[in-house]
This record gives structure tokens, sequence and C-alpha cells, in this order.
């Protein structure tokens, strides 16, 4: 192995052993500890140390960094007490993630580390975020992203390293070319000569260089860095490396042939930066004996402490309230008149304003800029805001749910428009791991709203028309709002703006241009989860929300002999227990009604919920009332039939007769 010193001084160079050496230590110590039972589970990274240390070495204190679960040399290259990781190790409260997860899945804002969620691809778009606001913000500064090579097969991979070059982004993707993907050689996961190959295909730069040599790391990233922080772009980095042990230890090496092993060890990134600085005279036998004796009493002492370490105390009202960045929502009452405005315009109205009263805030989606989206609520948000803020972007669900996130950890708040909120599935795991779970795991904001199109009624078929609320409801970490009138969603949509937390914003496409009502002027919020109560009477309550407040207010209309409590939810969750039991208190008699699908529908929680805590209040069975158990039809015949609205009657005289 070639070392080539440049202008790096003696004392540097020393330096940079002593950061190489570390965390070999480290796992010298945690294979013996796994051996003692006293650790359940490691990921080693011997083998590997010069690209984390080399890379992390190369960045700004203020840049952030994501690595993974075999990059222990960029937490102690950014002086992470070991103290602190060894808790998180082992799950004390002293851990970063207070025993909630394991390993290297956490951040920290103190250091500027965001760790890696187990699905591995995830992480490569909150960098694209992370850049994206310093780029706004005109920082020159630069992110850099870890990935395998298995990685590299991923959706999330590709998205990623595509909204990077198309929007410019100051990323380094680095991506740690170790042979194996737990046991799946390379042969098995690609088919290009090399993975920097790829970069062809996306117009950027791409580099290979050897992951075993700390100096050609270390130079190579302080190049790249130095080069886009001035004149911003993304570069994919190559590190070939070799992974000396098993994917973790339980999985063993069996699958590798042991030449292999024999040529890596030769390579061994630790012993030939060793061997280098012996030749040149910068170390000796009893300096490393130094080195090696002091990193093992503060190893030793450093454990030891973590061991004594508190563990969690178990608390169901810690637990649930950590599910939520701490929040406490001023509602903020209209102090303009109010004008007639359509269901759209009310939307648009929120956004603008929300555009206004917050410099930081993005809005990104597909076709939002000069089209204006496809149903035209950001019309001219582009000339206004200008499109560093109004973002097209590429079609590409998960990485821009994943940039959200990454605007959010660097300062920004974000606004994801689905252009349809059946094609959220393509952005499903950013949203349920990631926002959904950030806070809870590592104290971490996740300040994104992600705007929902939803709804039938238009005859739009099976991919245009879901009403598909109930996968998130079930979600922790979540807040849903649905709004029913112009005046709640300008509301509605300005609180889940203000709100720290991940919010998902359902917007009924029907309504958009058929419905208007009167809506103030300027700056308001409504409450989440509160609801609205429309219609008071004795004879039984309807819990609805969406198009089915519209469906009740239409029968109502039609049956004026009928005296109904109805109830608008407006709020998923958190929901209004209060006003809905209050309610059914007053009549004894329920429907919960939803467009959505009956089965698992939003609607059998709230059921339950009564039955449970109303029962000796119920006359009547509480009674769904909710959408065919099938795909959504196109035709406007068998899209009727698959409504709720066409069971209404139906259900209203079974409920009655009881």
């Amino acid at each position: 192995m070639h070392f080539d010193r440049k202008e790096k001084d003696d004392e540097t160079l020393l330096s940079l052993y002593k950061r190489l050496l570390y965390p070999r230590m480290v796992e010298e110590k945690m294979l013996i500890l796994l051996r003692q039972g006293q650790i359940g589970k490691w990921f080693s990274g011997i083998g590997q140390e010069a690209i984390a240390v080399g890379a992390a070495l190369a960045m700004n204190a203020e840049e952030y960094i994501l690595p993974m679960h075999r990059n222990l040399g960029v937490f102690t290259s950014r002086d992470i007490p070991l103290r602190n990781l060894m808790a998180q190790w082992q799950g004390k409260m002293t851990g970063f993630t207070k025993g909630r997860d394991r390993s290297f899945h956490f951040g920290t804002q103190e250091f500027k580390i965001i760790g890696m969620i187990s699905h591995l691809g995830p992480q490569l778009a909150l960098a694209d975020g992370i850049a994206l606001a310093d780029l706004i913000a005109e920082k020159k500064q630069a992110t850099l992203v870890f990935t395998g090579e298995g990685a590299t097969s991923e959706g999330d991979f590709h998205e990623a390293v595509n909204v990077a070059s198309v929007w410019n982004l100051p990323v380094i993707f680095l991506v740690e070319n170790n042979g194996y993907g737990l046991s799946t050689p390379i042969n098995e996961q690609f088919n290009c000569n090399d993975l920097v190959d790829k970069a062809i295909g996306y117009g950027i730069e791409g580099i290979q260089i050897d992951g075993n040599n700390v100096l050609e790391v270390f130079d190579t990233i302080t190049e790249i860095t130095k080069n886009i922080r001035a004149n911003p772009r993304p570069v994919l980095l190559e590190c070939l490396t070799f992974r000396m042990r098993g994917h973790e230890e339980a999985s063993g090496t069996k699958y590798v042939p042991p030449h292999l092993f024999e040529q890596w060890a030769e390579k061994d990134p630790v012993k030939n930066f060793e061997r280098y600085l012996f030749e040149q005279g910068i170390l000796t036998d009893k300096l490393l004996q130094e080195i090696k004796t002091g990193f093992k009493t503060e190893l030793d002492q450093e454990v030891e402490q973590a061991f004594k370490d508190a563990d969690p105390e178990p608390s169901a009202v810690t637990e649930l309230t950590d599910m939520y960045y701490p929040y406490i929502q001023q509602v903020i009452p209209p102090a303009e008149p109010s004008v007639e405005t359509r269901y759209l315009d009310a939307i648009s109205d929120g956004l603008r304003i929300g555009m206004q009263q917050h410099s930081n805030l993005v809005i990104m989606g597909q076709d939002i800029a000069e089209y204006g989206g496809a149903f035209k609520i950001t019309a001219g948000f582009a000339e206004e805001f200008g499109k560093a803020r109004v973002r097209n972007t590429p079609i590409c669900e998960s990485a821009i749910v994943g940039a959200g996130l990454g605007l959010s950890i660097n300062g920004y708040k974000a606004v994801v428009e689905m252009q349809f909120a059946d094609f959220v599935t393509c952005g499903f795991n950013q949203i349920i791991n990631n926002l959904a779970k950030t806070h809870y795991r590592w104290g971490e904001k996740a300040d994104v709203v992600v705007r929902m199109p939803t709804g039938a009624g238009t005859g739009a078929g099976p991919f245009h028309s879901q009403s598909n609320e109930a996968w998130f409801t079930k979600t922790p970490g979540l807040k849903i709002v649905y709004p029913a009138f112009p005046y709640d969603a300008k509301g509605l949509l300005l609180a889940a703006i203000e709100d720290p937390n991940p919010v998902i914003y359902f917007e009924h496409k029907l309504l958009y241009r058929s419905l208007c009502g009167l809506v103030p002027a300027g700056h308001y919020t409504l409450e989440i989860g509160k609801a609205n109560w429309l219609k008071k009477g004795q004879q039984f309550t309807i819990i609805t929300y969406g198009l089915g407040v519209h469906w009740s207010l239409s029968y109502l209309y039609d049956h004026p002999e009928l005296s109904v409590n109805l109830v608008d939810l407006c709020s998923l969750q958190p929901w209004d227990k209060e006003t809905v039991a209050t309610a059914v208190k007053v009549t004894g008699r329920v429907i919960v009604l939803h467009e959505d699908t009956l089965s698992s529908g939003f609607g059998a929680e709230i059921a339950a919920w009564i039955g449970e805590h109303c029962f000796t209040a119920l006359d009547a069975p509480v009674m769904r009332c909710a959408s065919l158990d099938t795909a959504i039809p196109m035709s406007k015949l068998l899209e009727d039939q698959f409504l709720a609205k066409s069971r209404l009657h139906e259900t209203v005289q079974k409920l009655m007769a009881y």
C-alpha cells in the first residue's frame, strides 16, 4: 500500500494513526464483551476503519455526516465519548435513544451525525434535504452520507442520487464496497464493472479509491468537499474495502472464500499505516505501547462507567409523550373579515400565508412550480416565493419525503405534496419509519407536512381515488388532519405548518371546486384534535369526517323529520374523544360513517372506543357505514355502489329500528 503524505507533518500523521487505532481497539473490546455475554449484538467494521476515520476528519465540524452501523470511526473521530456510545449499545438511559433503539440508529445535533434506520437506503434522501437547506441558506457546506454496495440496488439510492444531481446538491454519496451484502457477493448484486460507473447515468462525477488507505480517503474527500462547497454538486465516491468479520457477529463468515481473507489481511488499514509510520520514524515501539496502554485504560474506564449507568424506568406516560416533539399549540383566532372562498382556494391561501410567515418553509412536489400543481393550488407561488422554496421534484415520493425530514433536521420546515394521496405508497417507508419515529428514537423534530389530495367521487378509479387515512392513523408519531370545509382547511393547514411534528394533511379532491364557504382573510389557526359539533339532535349521532360530513348534511336535509347529532372529527390523530363521548351520551345511538372501506377503516377504532368507554350510554350497537371492501372502480355506477353514501339510509333505518 502506497501512502502519499503530501504536506502533512509528523504530528498530523500520528494524530491520524491514533484516530485509526482507537475504533479498532474499541471493536476488539466489544468482541470480548460479546463473547462474555455483556452485549447482545455487534456489527463489526474491522478492516474498514480508514473510510470512516478519513472521511470524518475531512469534513468540517459543522457539516453533517450520515453514517451506517459499520462506521464507528465517524463517531469516535467526532469525539463522542465512548461512555455515551457504550450506553447507547447497552440500552441505558444515558444512551442517545434512552434504550429505545440499538447500535448506531440514532442522531445527535451536537455532533452533527444523523444515524441510519435498518432499511439502509432512506438516509440518502435525508442527506439531500440537509444539503438543500445549506444551499438555500447560501452556506458553503457539504454533506457526507454513507451507504453500502448492497443498498445501491435500492430505489432509495437511485432517487436520492438523481435528486441531488438535478438540484446540484453538495452531497458526497460514499459507497463502502466491501464485497458482500450480508452473504450475497457483488457479482450477484450488480452487473456493471464498478459501482462508480453508476455515476455516469446521473450525470455526476464518480471517483473510486482504495478505502483501506486512510491518507487517500482523507485527501480525496478533503479535495471533493473543497470543490463542492464552492461549486455545489453531488459526487459518487466508491471506496474499495473488505469486511473482515460477519455482517454481524452471529452471521459468521463461512460463505466467504478463505483466500479473500488472506488477500485483504495484507491490506489491513491499521497495520499498513502503522508500518508506514515506523518506516517514517514517526512511530516507535515505546510510543506505540504508550498509545495502546492509554487507550486501553480509557476504554476500560468508559465501559465500566457505562455499565453502571441507569437502565430505563418503564413509564407509559413518558413513552406516549415522547412520540411527539414537545409543542403546545397557541390557537390564533381570525382577526380579519371573511369572504366566500372555495375549498381549493382556502388551502392555497393557507399555504401562501405559511410561506409568508415562515421564511424557512420549503414546498416540494411534482409540477408545483410554474404549472401550479395538478390542481393549481400553488399557481403563482414560484413567481412569488422563488423556485428555491417552491421546488418541482422528479417523480420520487420517497426521496422527497426524506428530503423534507433532512430540511427539518437542518433548520427548515417542509410541505410535501403528493400529487394524489394514492401515490404515497412510494414514500411509505420514509413516513412510517423516519418521520413518525424520529422524535421517539433520538429527540429530533420532524417538521414536515405531507399534503394528501384524497378521495373518490370523480370516477378516477383504483389508483387516484383511495381513502387511505387508516394506513397512518395507526402509526404513533404522526398527526392526521382531514378538514371538511374551507374554513377548517385553511386554519388546520396553518396549524399543521406551525406544528414541529409530522402532519399528514388530507384534502378531498371532490371538494376543491365544488364547495365554498366563508373564510377569514389573513392568518388564523384551528386546534388540531378538536372536532366540530355541526348539528344537535336527540335520535342518534353520526360521527364522521371528510366527504362523509357532506353526505350526512345532504341526507339530513332530505330527511328534516330526523333529529340528529352530527360531529365532524376534523382531526383523526389526535381525535376529540371528549366531544364524541358527549355526543354519544346525548342520543345513545351512533353511526360511524366514513368513505374508506369498512374492514379496519378508522371508523373501527372510533366504534371500538365508543363500545369500551360509552357502553352504559348505548341503546343500540354502534353501527359503521363505510365503503365496500373492494378496490375503487372507475365506472360512475360502480363507484356510487362502492361508496358508503349508498348505504347510509339503510344504516339509519337499521339503527332506528333496533
